[in-house]
């Protein structure tokens, strides 16, 4: 294993620990403004897995690019749509004004 490799590796492992730490420190109120900060995260992944595809190798390549732009555009809109259904839960909700309902 080449140095290179062992200090992306190191890295990346070390972003696991902080990121999880990080996370679960987070108070429930603010789930939903981290998830959509989470969102835009993502979409930088987006851009990144598009940037790959670019420079991919001929070989396998394209096909991996386009599970990668796939995978990383489902999580992009998944995302989203939580925070949405998240969001669909603080709404208050609708009243019957008086009067609707027949007595009979």
């Amino acid at each position: 294993m080449n140095a290179h490799l062992l200090s992306e590796l190191t890295v990346f492992v070390l972003a696991v620990f902080v990121g999880f730490e990080v996370i679960s420190k987070v108070p429930t109120t603010l789930h939903t403004p981290l998830m959509s900060a989470t969102n835009a995260i993502h979409g930088i992944v987006l851009v990144g897995a598009l940037l790959v595809a670019i420079v991919a190798e001929p070989k396998l390549g394209p096909v991996l690019s386009v599970i990668v732009v796939f995978l990383a555009s489902l999580n992009v809109f998944g995302g989203y749509v939580v925070t949405q259904r998240m969001l669909a839960m603080f709404k208050p909700r609708a009243t019957p004004a008086p009067g609707d309902g027949s007595k009979r």
